[in-house]
C-alpha cells in the first residue's frame, strides 16, 4: 500500500511541475492543492499514520536536498547584488519577523510567550520551495532575486535552528538569555563547519581523484549527492537540527569553488529537487488539517494580515533602504514572501512534541497558525506572483535574440551582464543547449516562424534583434518583427554588404558585419586604449543611455548633474530629440526627450541610471 500511495503522490508532483510549466504559474500552488486532494480533508488516500514514524527522515533528507541545491545556486557574484539589503532581511529583518510574529499571536490568540516565539521562529523561513518556482515564471532584475534567493536559504537554516532552541530551552527547559542565544550559536556554528568540512572533502575527492573520463560525470553526480546525506546525518548525530545548515552550508561552498563536472552536477541537482519538492510538497499538504485553522477563527486571519501586510513590508523597507530598489521593486518584495517546507515539516514535528507534553491545545494552535500562513501565501503570494509582477511592473522586457550561434551568444551574454532580460532563439539544439550550460534561457524553435515568436514572448518584447549567419533567415525574422508584432527597435546583423539597403528600408538597424570588423580593427590600430576599454564593456567598464523626461532631469544643467551621480561615472555624450549628437559642457541645459549617456566603472554607470532611471 505504501508503495502505491508513494508512487500517486509522485505521479501527482510531476503533474503538478508540468502543468505549472504550461500555465507559468509557480508550481507550489498546484502541488499544495494536490496533497489536500488525497489528504483527510480529499479522498483521504495519505494521513499521518501512512508513513508511519518515516516522514520525518524523508522530510529531513528531501529538506536537506533541495537547500544543498539552492546552496549550490547562490554565488557570492549574485549575492554581491545586494549585500547590505541580503545583510539587513537575515539579521534584523529576521529579528523582527520573529519578534513581531509572536507578537501577534500572543495578543490575537491569547496564548503563552514562548509559543508565540516558537511560531514566530517557525515563520522566519520563506525557503527555496517556494521562491524557486516563483523565480521560474517571474522575471526580476538580478538585485531583487539575490535578495529572495539569498533569504530562502539563510532565513531556513535560522529558523531550524532558533524553532528548536525555544523549544528546547524555553519551552522544556528553563534556560535564560545566555543559554539561549549559546546554544543557538552553538548550533550553527557545528552545522556550518560540518557543512563546510564535507564540502573540501567533496571537492578533494573530485579535483584530486582523477576521474575516469567516461564515468567521471556519474562519479561526480553521486559523490555530491552522498556529500548531501553525509553532510545533513553527520551533523545531526553531533548536534539535533543542525543538519539543514550542514546541507545548505555544504552547497553554498561546493556552488562557489572550480568543482569538476560542474554542468552535469547541476543539471542532476536540479532535477533531483524537483522530485524531492514534488513529493515533500504533497505528502507535508496531505497533512494539513483544516479543523486546526478554523478553530482559529477571525484571529488567524488578523495574524495572516498582520504578517504579510505589516510586518513583511516593514522588514523589506527597512532592508532596502538605499536608491537600488525601486519602490514598485520594493512593493513586490513586500508581497511575496510565501512560506514552504521548513515551517510546514517542523510544524508538524513539534506539534506531537506538545501533545505529548499534555499541551494538545498549544499543539493546535502551533499547527494551525503555521498550516494557515502557508495555505494563505501560497496561494496569494505565490500562486499570484506573475500577476504581482505584471501589476508593478518589475520584470525587465524581455530582448529576443535569433540565432545561437558565436555572434548571438556573445551578444546575449553581453546583455545579460547589462541586466537585461534575455531569451535566445534557434533551432539547433545543441546550441539551445550550450546557451543553458552558460546560464542563458534559450528556446528551441524556428525564428521565422510566428508561433514560435509569440512562444518566446514577441508581443511583449522591447527588441528583437536577428544574429543568424543567413540574410533571408534575419529579413524575415526583422519581417515578421516588424509588420505582424509591432516590435518598436528590431535591429539585426547583416552579412552582405549589399543587403543593408533592404533591413534599412524596414526601419531595422542594421549591422554591416564587414565594416563592424574593420571597424573594429581599425579602433585596435589607432585607438588601442580606447579598443581594449570597450573590450571590457560589461566587466570592468560601461556605457549606458537614458532619456530625459519631464519628472526628474529637464531643466538641469549637466554640472550639476555630474555633482549627483556617483564617482567612477561621467556624462559622455548628449543626444538631442532631432537626433543631433555632441559631447555636453557643464553649462548646457538638458531639455524634454534629450537623452544623456553615462560611462564608467560598470557599478557606477549602474547607480547613476538607478539613480535617475530606476526603471532600466
Amino acid at each position: 500500500m505504501l508503495v502505491a500511495v508513494v508512487a500517486v503522490i509522485l505521479a501527482l508532483g510531476v503533474a503538478s511541475r508540468v502543468l505549472a510549466d504550461r500555465l507559468q504559474i509557480p508550481s507550489v500552488l498546484f502541488l499544495i492543492l494536490a496533497g489536500i486532494a488525497i489528504g483527510p480533508e480529499g479522498v483521504g488516500l495519505v494521513s499521518e499514520a501512512t508513513f508511519g514514524g518515516g516522514l520525518s527522515a524523508m522530510v529531513g533528507v528531501s529538506v536537506a536536498i533541495i537547500l544543498f541545491e539552492g546552496g549550490y545556486h547562490l554565488h557570492r557574484r549574485k549575492l554581491r547584488e545586494s549585500k547590505t539589503a541580503l545583510f539587513r532581511i537575515t539579521t534584523v529583518g529576521a529579528l523582527i519577523t520573529w519578534l513581531g510574529t509572536a507578537a501577534a499571536v500572543v495578543v490575537f490568540l491569547d496564548t503563552s510567550l514562548e509559543v508565540g516565539l516558537l511560531v514566530g521562529a517557525l515563520l522566519i523561513a520563506t525557503g527555496p520551495t517556494v521562491i524557486g518556482p516563483i523565480l521560474q515564471v517571474v522575471t526580476v532584475r538580478e538585485h531583487v532575486a539575490a535578495v529572495l534567493e539569498g533569504e530562502g536559504v539563510i532565513n531556513d537554516v535560522t529558523a531550524a535552528i532558533l524553532v528548536v532552541v525555544v523549544f528546547e530551552v524555553l519551552i522544556v527547559g528553563t534556560g535564560g538569555t545566555m543559554l539561549f542565544v549559546g546554544e543557538f550559536l552553538r548550533r550553527l556554528f557545528v552545522g556550518l563547519a560540518f557543512g563546510a568540512l564535507v564540502a573540501a572533502i567533496v571537492w578533494l575527492v573530485l579535483s584530486r581523484g582523477n576521474l575516469a573520463p567516461g564515468t567521471g560525470p556519474l562519479h561526480a553526480r553521486l559523490i555530491v549527492l552522498a556529500g548531501v546525506v553525509v553532510a545533513y546525518g553527520g551533523a545531526e548525530l553531533i548536534a539535533g537540527e543542525t543538519g539543514i545548515a550542514a546541507a545548505a552550508m555544504a552547497g553554498f561552498a561546493l556552488g562557489n569553488v572550480d568543482l569538476p563536472h560542474h554542468e552535469e552536477v547541476i543539471d542532476f541537482l536540479d532535477d533531483l529537487s524537483v522530485v524531492v519538492l514534488s513529493f515533500i510538497f504533497v505528502a507535508l499538504a496531505a497533512l494539513i488539517d483544516f479543523e486546526d485553522i478554523l478553530t482559529l477563527e477571525l484571529a488567524g486571519l488578523a495574524i495572516v494580515v498582520a504578517i504579510t501586510m505589516v510586518i513583511r513590508p516593514t522588514v523589506i523597507y527597512l532592508a532596502t533602504t538605499n536608491e537600488r530598489f525601486t519602490r514598485n521593486e520594493r512593493l513586490f518584495l513586500s508581497a511575496v514572501g510565501p512560506r514552504g517546507i521548513i515551517p510546514a515539516s517542523v510544524a508538524t514535528l513539534f506539534a506531537v512534541e506538545l501533545q505529548a507534553l499534555g499541551r494538545p491545545q498549544e499543539a493546535q494552535l502551533l499547527a494551525g497558525t503555521v498550516f494557515l500562513l502557508i495555505f494563505a501565501t501560497v496561494i496569494l503570494q505565490a500562486g499570484l506572483a506573475r500577476q504581482i509582477a505584471d501589476v508593478l511592473e518589475v520584470s525587465p522586457m524581455r530582448t529576443i535574440i535569433v540565432g545561437g550561434g558565436r555572434v548571438g551568444l556573445s551578444l546575449a551574454e553581453r546583455l545579460e551582464a547589462d541586466g537585461e532580460n534575455v531569451l535566445l532563439v534557434d533551432q539547433d539544439p545543441d546550441a539551445v543547449e550550450k546557451a543553458r550550460e552558460r546560464g542563458l534561457r534559450a528556446l528551441e524553435g524556428d525564428g521565422t516562424d510566428a508561433d514560435v515568436l509569440e512562444r518566446a514572448g514577441v508581443t511583449e518584447a522591447k527588441t528583437i534583434t536577428a544574429a543568424t549567419p543567413d540574410d533571408d533567415v534575419n529579413l524575415l525574422v526583422c519581417q515578421l518583427a516588424k509588420t505582424s508584432f509591432g516590435v518598436e527597435t528590431v535591429a539585426s546583423r547583416v552579412n552582405q554588404p549589399e543587403n543593408v539597403d533592404a533591413f534599412e528600408a524596414l526601419g531595422v538597424r542594421a549591422i554591416d558585419l564587414s565594416m563592424a570588423t574593420a571597424w573594429s580593427l581599425e579602433n585596435v590600430l589607432e585607438r588601442p586604449s580606447l579598443s581594449a576599454w570597450m573590450n571590457e564593456l560589461g566587466r570592468t567598464g560601461d556605457v549606458q543611455e537614458i532619456e530625459v523626461t519631464a519628472s526628474d532631469l529637464v531643466g538641469k544643467t549637466i554640472a550639476e548633474l555630474n555633482a549627483e551621480i556617483p564617482h567612477g561615472c561621467l556624462v559622455g555624450l548628449l543626444t538631442h530629440a532631432d537626433g543631433t549628437t555632441e559631447v555636453p559642457t557643464g553649462d548646457h541645459e538638458l531639455r524634454d526627450g534629450d537623452r544623456v549617456t553615462f560611462l564608467g566603472r560598470t557599478d557606477a554607470v549602474d547607480r547613476a541610471v538607478k539613480r535617475f532611471h530606476p526603471h532600466d
